[in-house]
């Protein structure tokens, strides 16, 4: 790690219409932290503020992504500088509304077992690359035997980013999941914790913790004795504890 720190996440409640919410998110920033910050700070009042976010929430966390991005591009960030994304809202603890861009990641635990909620839009799975494909552009290994976005991007859905903004897109993965008496927790982490430990791991790491914070921190100190040299983030929410 070459750079100072460039995640920025968030974790906290916050009251509306009636319903208790609990907003939790990573952002991973790369070339930079400007775009990470600033979607610390603005992305979940872009999402709650869509005036269909009861009604369709899938929607509004797509259309707020964009409008977002799109004021980064214009505002925010010059040619280089971007970040993953990955936010959560967790709705009367019963139900859990997951949107990513990039490699940061969700595993949902479920009577020990993880399950992955998110997508990692990566260059090399076929369907991401023909997305970038279909837009113009190409995907090549670079040294590392890492594949990248016209040679500069490891993903294919970022903030920012604008020299391959014509290439990627900022459309995220939406989820919803049912939170039963069955759920454990959920984590949330940057690239840092999951490039040196599966799903299956982290589940195991944390198995018989019952304080978030304490489990957040076992698993950076897992990944870092792991040898993981990149950024770690992570949020852990425990249900039932």
């Amino acid at each position: 790690m070459k750079h100072g720190m460039e995640d920025y996440l968030v974790a906290e409640n916050r009251k509306m219409d009636g319903h208790d919410l609990g907003l939790y998110a990573i952002f991973d920033g790369h070339s930079g932290r400007k775009v990470a910050k600033y979607l610390q700070s603005h992305l979940f009042d872009n999402i709650l503020s869509e005036p269909d976010f009861w009604r369709k929430p899938v929607t509004s966390f797509k259309k707020a992504y964009k409008s977002t991005n799109n004021h980064i591009l214009e505002n925010v960030v010059g040619a280089r500088g971007g970040s993953t994304a990955v936010t959560t809202i967790l709705i009367d603890q019963k139900y859990l509304v997951v949107a990513n861009v990039g490699d940061s990641r969700v595993v949902l635990i479920r009577r020990g077992k993880a399950k992955q909620i998110t997508v990692d839009h990566e260059p090399q799975k076929e369907e991401e690359k023909e997305v970038v494909e279909s837009k113009g552009g190409f995907v090549i290994k670079m040294p590392g035997n890492v594949p990248r976005v016209d040679g500069q991007l490891a993903m294919t859905r970022a903030f920012g980013d604008a020299k391959v903004k014509d290439h990627i897109t900022v459309e995220p993965s939406v989820t919803i999941e049912k939170i039963d008496n069955d759920t454990d927790c959920i984590i949330l982490a940057s690239d840092g914790l999951w490039k040196v430990m599966s799903n299956e791991k982290v589940a195991e790491c944390v198995r018989g913790i019952e304080d978030g914070k304490k489990a957040a921190e076992e698993l950076i100190i897992e990944a870092l004795v792991k040898g993981s040299r990149d950024d770690i983030s992570c949020v852990v929410v425990m249900f039932h504890s």
